[in-house]
């Protein structure tokens, strides 16, 4: 496991939850969330791994982006698959 993100040249959405009414993905078949996630690449936003969908991890798979945001009000961190690392972005 890394001690940094080695992957902050991927991070290209940071903003965080303004706009955003829960897992797009969990509405579509309607089922429940509990905490949302955003892909800093490509802004995808997807529920965590305690839901029962598991969205932001299966996005991970999908795709590889390695980097995602927290959407829960009042957290501002990121977490990198890849290095398996939670880390802070300034000014994010």
């Amino acid at each position: 496991m890394a001690e940094i993100c080695t992957h902050l040249d991927t991070v290209h959405h940071r903003e965080g939850r303004a706009g955003v009414d829960g897992c797009p993905e969990c509405m579509a078949m309607g089922s429940t969330w509990l905490h949302l996630r955003r892909c800093t690449q490509c802004g995808q936003v997807g529920c965590c791994d305690d839901s029962p969908n598991r969205h932001a991890t299966a996005h991970y798979h999908q795709t590889d982006h390695p980097v995602i945001r927290s959407l829960e009000p009042g957290e501002d961190w990121f977490w990198c698959y890849k290095d398996e690392v939670t880390f802070l972005v300034p000014d994010a």
